[in-house]
């Protein structure tokens, strides 16, 4: 009998695992928007002193294991499991950056989901007693992304208003059986839904239903309002998309106000910037969360957080064949102290 169980989509855990540590790298755009100071290091340029862009994310999401392993006072060998995933082809990203450190591995591909999910594993194979220590990684790059879902860079396609800037950056959470918190009380795992929208340049649009799916089914589960939440924060729907999940519960009477917030706002400075409807990829909600939003938690000005990341789950070839594009989304709540 699944006695963790609660409604239809939630697990609520019995021995809540915390999150012993976070760190986050981004790249020289990342630094100048609005979270620039929060990171644990910014690239100097985006190749990060390497030959490639598809090197320099691996580089980015070794690097951020590493400091995120160091600030959590543990050593590499004490991970039990490594979770990761990224926006590239069959996941080399994640594949090429793990691939010395010799740790358990199991990849991922959520899209821009991925931290979320990623979190939501690492939590229950925790909670489960499988594992002391694991480690959730993901990460994305501007410019490989461009390169595989939309044009090279040097063609200089113009980008429509709704389209969203990909984050360079990489975000990493440590995920212990015990320690003082922010704990991982819970997570609610998200559904596929596919509204037809077939436009890669609204990806806020096409996932902003799972969204709201995701955080209705969460709310219904455990019977809460949203204000049981400081902050309900997504990623990364960015403007348009936010404002689409506000409307939305707007029609259900419920106004989720000050209580909600997404990463795709908030990385960027997005007029003087100029990323359009604002930020996406792997990268968006992972330093986001792992940088500002544990900075906030761990400081008392946060207590009680679900973060929600939120994918589209296409390729480039399934738009050229016409294909919609199915979203996704799932939800961690974090808490700073087990009342």
């Amino acid at each position: 009998m699944a006695q963790k169980r609660i409604g239809n989509f939630s697990i609520k855990f019995q021995n809540p695992p915390t999150i012993l540590s976070t760190a986050a790298i981004a790249g020289t755009k990342e630094a100048e928007g609005r979270l620039g100071s929060y990171y644990d290091q910014t690239l100097r340029d985006e190749r990060y002193g390497e030959d490639s862009w598809e090197k320099a994310e691996s580089k980015m999401q070794k690097e951020t294991l590493m400091t995120a392993v160091s600030k959590g006072g543990i050593s590499l060998n004490d991970l039990d499991y490594i979770f990761a995933g990224d926006l590239l082809n069959q996941c080399a990203g994640s594949h090429y950056g793990m691939r010395e450190t010799s740790r358990p591995f199991l990849g991922l591909y959520g899209a821009c989901s991925t931290m979320a999910e990623s979190m939501t594993l690492g939590a229950m194979i925790v909670d489960g007693g499988y594992a002391d220590h694991a480690a959730c990684i993901t990460s994305s790059h501007f410019c490989g992304a461009e390169k595989q879902y939309r044009y090279p860079l040097e063609y200089g396609g113009q980008r429509p208003p709704t389209a969203q800037w990909t984050v360079t950056g990489s975000g990493c959470a440590i995920l212990a059986a015990s320690g003082e918190g922010p704990y991982i009380t819970g997570v609610t795992v998200g559904r596929i839904v596919d509204m037809g929208i077939t436009d890669a340049n609204n990806m806020g649009a096409a996932m902003a239903p799972a969204a709201y799916d995701t955080i209705n089914n969460h709310l219904a589960d455990h019977n809460i309002a949203p204000d049981y939440y400081d902050l309900i924060l997504t990623g990364d729907l960015a403007q348009i998309g936010s404002e689409i999940v506000r409307d939305m519960f707007h029609k259900d009477g419920i106004e989720l106000a000050e209580h909600y917030a997404d990463c795709g706002n908030m990385v960027f400075y997005q007029k003087e910037q100029d990323v359009h409807a604002g930020a996406s990829g792997c990268g968006c909600s992972a330093v986001v969360f792992c940088a500002y939003i544990m900075d906030k938690l761990k400081k008392g000005e946060l207590n009680k957080v679900l973060f929600v990341g939120t994918g589209a789950l296409m390729n480039p070839g399934s738009l050229t064949q016409g294909e919609s594009i199915p979203s996704i989304a799932h939800a961690v709540s974090i808490e700073r102290s087990l009342a």
